[in-house]
């Protein structure tokens, strides 16, 4: 595997040329890092008609240790980009983990990752990132209104009131361009950050993580095994998932005080990988590397008209699948508003929520990850004895399952203080389904799927609507539909009821009662315009 810079390379693309040599562009959109964060934002911005530029610094997709578990949300949020079942496609499906500890053979438990059935998606599957990255790159490449720009470094960023100006260094040819908005998707060592002279706030945790990825032909089941204490690696952790292409993700807890670059030598590596997988089996060597756990983020996302997004805005641990996925959410929510934004459909403080939203999910997966790393990792005698209590209770008792943390999956973050939710007038009288705040379940709709009917603009779902629906919504009315009653049931719906959803699929109001003033008014709130 060739490497650029201590990088490993997945696929060539080579450095773009610009069309004309202009030494100073006009754009209304431009995109800093071309990770999944950064291309599924400008997918869905290119996909709603806005004109997007994209800049690179690397001309290659690398390959790697880097994000291979993609949640259902991150799978629902693809599907409404047209790639979701690309993906799946490629990907291992998997819904199941189980939990190890010490030296049994058995399980202590295991957990089910979609507890909610009939859904179209899986909780998760397992795809190496370079797969997603191409993906998305085949489905950007058919769009002609978005450019993507490989070999392209920003070196300077500079913002006022109206735009935001940026210098880039390309092979022979350095340029600036002067743009309305600009998006920092260029990941933990973000070069827009660092020149804006902004930082992280948080922690880092003292430990340190090894990920060895082989390939290797194994009988194991698609399943994430997490052990503690197993005898391969005594007093510590270990992680093991299955990916395409006969590729296993393996990490091992170190520790701290350790010889770094001793760490990651081949040999030292293969000792530990035999240690779990036994001496007869036969693997190969994709790539090996450190990591330590942080969890640390901006102190806002929205600085004028230079917004973050993904790693560039916030760092979570690994364990729990909690960074890639959580970036998607960032795009998914950014997506729609800037897109009216752009269009002149809403003021800049639509942005504001998005700040508020995607700072709400980063702190959820902070605080997850937070606990998650001190659960695996104790640091004093009462720590591991709560610990290796809680484990023993788990073997037999289900009160103590929620107890064990081996990294909480990822999943979609409720905003029920959102500021584009409306009061839930008739709270009192829902007896379950979705909250406003809440992302909008998956349900069974005759020979489709809910999420996949809801597409990417605001809908009212109504059981029984009379008149009109206001403008700037769809209406999908269920009717007097008799085969629709397990969709029924999940949103607690019965004749007159409608909800009110974001082209995110978030529920942003919900009413037993509803009327058109209403929900126009509800609409207003939620795509910022005045009310």
């Amino acid at each position: 595997m060739a490497n650029v810079a201590g990088i490993p390379v997945w696929r060539e693309l080579g450095a773009s040329a610009r069309n004309g040599r202009e030494a100073v562009e006009a754009h209304p959109l431009a995109i800093v890092g071309a990770g999944p964060v950064g291309l599924a934002l400008a997918l869905d911005l290119g996909r709603r008609g806005q004109r997007v530029l994209v800049l690179s610094r690397l001309d290659f997709i690398a390959a790697g240790s880097k994000a291979i578990c993609f949640s259902k949300r991150s799978l629902d949020i693809f599907d409404r980009l047209g790639v979701g079942q690309a993906l799946v496609d490629q990907g291992v499906t998997w819904n199941v983990g189980k939990v190890f500890w010490g030296a049994g053979a058995e399980p202590i438990y295991q957990f089910d990752v979609l507890p909610v059935k009939d859904q179209q998606r899986p909780g998760f599957i397992n795809l190496q990132q370079y797969h997603v990255e191409a993906c998305l790159i085949d489905a950007l490449q058919r769009l002609p209104n978005v450019e993507l720009r490989w070999g392209h470094t920003v070196t300077a960023v500079a913002a006022d009131g109206d735009g935001v100006d940026i210098a880039v260094q390309a092979p022979g040819d350095d340029y600036r361009i002067r743009a309305q908005w600009l998006v920092a998707c260029d990941g933990s060592r973000s070069s827009v950050r660092d020149g804006l002279g902004l930082d992280f706030e948080g922690r880092v945790f003292e430990d340190n993580f090894l990920i060895a990825d082989i390939r290797m032909r194994g009988e194991h089941p698609a399943e994430r095994w997490f052990w503690f204490d197993p005898p391969f690696n005594p007093g510590q952790s270990a992680l093991m998932h299955k990916q395409p292409d006969g590729v296993w993700r393996l990490d091992f807890q170190l520790g701290w005080d350790i010889d770094r670059a001793a760490a990651v030598k081949p040999d030292n590596v293969e000792r530990y990988v035999r240690a779990m997988l036994g001496p007869q089996v036969e693997f190969s060597r994709e790539w090996y590397s450190l990591y330590t756990f942080q969890c640390r983020r901006m102190q806002r996302f929205v600085h004028g008209r230079v917004l973050f997004a993904g790693d560039s805005a916030h760092l979570v641990s690994p364990f729990g699948a909690r960074g890639c996925n959580g970036g998607l959410a960032d795009a998914d929510n950014l997506g729609w508003k800037l897109d009216r934004v752009l269009r002149g459909q809403a003021g800049t403080g639509l942005l504001d929520s998005y700040d508020f939203e995607a700072v709400l999910t980063a702190d959820e997966n902070i605080a997850h990850s937070s606990r998650s790393t001190d659960f695996m990792t104790p640091k004093c005698a009462a720590s591991r004895a709560y610990r290796d209590a809680v484990l023993e209770l788990a073997r037999e008792h289900a009160f103590a399952r929620p107890l064990v943390n081996s990294g909480r999956l990822s999943t979609a973050v409720s905003y029920p203080h959102s500021p584009l939710n409306s009061a839930d007038a008739d709270g009192d009288d829902w007896d379950g389904g979705v909250a406003p705040g809440s992302p909008a379940l998956d349900a069974p709709l005759g020979a489709g799927w809910l999420l996949r009917a809801l597409g990417d603009r605001f809908v009212l779902l109504a059981d029984g609507w009379r008149g009109e629906a206001p403008d700037g919504v769809e209406l999908l009315d269920l009717g007097e539909r008799a085969d629709l009653q397990a969709l029924r049931a999940r949103y607690a719906l019965r004749p007159g009821s409608a909800y009110l959803i974001r082209p995110d699929h978030y529920v942003c109001a919900r009413w037993r009662r509803p009327d058109r003033a209403a929900v126009a008014a509800a609409l207003a709130r939620a795509q910022g315009r005045p009310q």
